[in-house]
């Protein structure tokens, strides 16, 4: 599947350049392309140095938590709700626990350290599946879980605005979180339809409708502010989250008696390993994205998305930002790659460079977890799998668009 988008970008490049040159002649459009390509390789390492802190930073944070017990303690505090929505894995099972760490990762924006965690999950589920070829529902549900991707604390989405120079990098925090939450709501409701999960259990509306009540509350809140304001507090709250989940993780592991510095320079040690094999993706992608951009293939594709909701009487400010969600269900280093590219051509506190970052942060790559996560069990029969995660993926990027004109237009 990669292979092909990848393959794909540099021939429709190709083929736009050609045009360019031969019937818009345009002589200068192949020596654009190769300034794009070096151009890109050295943007690819300047943003994996800031990736590599990042990712070491917080995969040493995350192993504090485990050692001083948090995430099994989540996972205690989840097991009953999983009990219902998963009512074929035991109480107990290893895989809750991965499945709640996998979860937490996520939580924190953490995609690439997820991606170990959850291929752990799977295995786990896979041992209880009576089909080695067919999709169990806990399976499906995982995953469609992690298509919507509930993002609480997008830490990486922060990184790429801080290394293109954004003032505040946490501005994109409670968009993120409100079009995340839509898409996770979506994924979790498509699925028990098609699985017929008993929703209105009293165990499930006990963890649902708290969390459903706070959210509501906190959006009629958010309603009575001016988009100054809005701002502002994504600002305030982006930032407090981000600290006090540090200190959270130290408080509770120094209580618990963890030798935090040594668990952090351990999970330290893990980040390192995940971060150093991505810069041949990012190098990858970046690069072609570049001369897709550089070749006037995306302009062109985006002209055509602008005029058409040009003519149905909308805003078209949104539509520079889509190239991140169209590529998204395919490949998430695509997507960093269209976001990055994004910020660099339009700014990155550019209504556009927002609307990407929010898209990226609320949604998942539908078509590379399902080939990832089932290909690593064998699963070929993936039933509603897919039409659900899309579903899920389609809302968080509307529901981006959507939250982004609240806050910044």
């Amino acid at each position: 599947m990669l292979n092909g988008l990848w393959l794909g970008f540099f021939a429709v490049a190709a083929i736009s350049a050609l045009a360019q040159w031969l019937v818009g002649g345009n002589a200068e459009i192949f020596a654009a392309m190769v300034v794009s390509i070096f151009a890109m390789a050295k943007l690819s390492v300047e943003v994996m140095v800031l990736l590599f802190g990042t990712l070491t930073l917080w995969l040493g944070f995350l192993k504090i938590a485990e050692k001083a017990g948090i995430v099994e303690w989540l996972a205690k505090v989840l097991g009953p709700l999983f009990a219902r929505l998963m009512p074929e894995v035991p109480r107990g099972h290893p895989a809750l626990g991965l499945i709640t760490m996998n979860f937490a990762a996520n939580g924190l924006g953490l995609d690439n350290a997820a991606t170990p965690i959850g291929l752990k999950a799977m295995r786990a589920l896979q041992e209880l599946n009576p089909s080695s070829t067919t999709a169990s529902n806990a399976q499906i549900l995982f995953l469609v879980l992690n298509a919507s991707s509930l993002t609480l604390l997008p830490v990486t989405i922060f990184m790429y605005r801080a290394q293109q120079g954004a003032a505040d990098p946490t501005l994109v925090f409670l968009p993120i979180l409100l079009a995340t939450s839509v898409s996770t709501l979506v994924g979790l409701l498509s699925v028990a339809v098609m699985q017929r999960l008993r929703l209105w259990d009293p165990v499930v509306l006990a963890y649902m409708i708290p969390g459903a009540l706070l959210l509501g509350g906190f959006m009629a809140f958010l309603g009575t502010l001016s988009s100054a304001a809005l701002s502002g507090l994504s600002s305030i709250l982006g930032n407090l989250t981000l600290f006090g989940v540090i200190m959270l993780f130290l408080l509770i592991g120094a209580l618990k008696r963890v030798k935090v510095y040594e668990a952090f320079v351990e999970g330290a040690k893990e980040g390192f390993d995940v971060a150093k094999g991505l810069l041949p993706y990012l190098v990858a992608m970046l690069v072609a994205v570049g001369v897709l951009r550089a070749s006037g293939a995306l302009e062109l594709a985006l002209d055509g998305i602008r005029h058409a909701v040009s003519w149905l009487g909308l805003d078209t400010r949104f539509v520079e930002g889509l190239p991140t969600a169209l590529v998204k269900p395919f490949s998430g280093s695509a997507a960093r790659a269209m976001l990055i590219e994004t910020m660099q051509v339009h700014g990155v506190d550019s209504f556009p460079a927002l609307v990407a970052a929010t898209i990226q942060g609320s949604t998942e790559t539908t078509f590379y977890v399902l080939a990832v996560y089932f290909g690593a069990v064998g699963i070929q029969r993936v039933r509603h799998a897919v039409g659900c995660a899309l579903l899920a993926e389609f809302s968080g990027v509307v529901a981006a668009i959507f939250v982004c004109y609240w806050f910044f237009a």
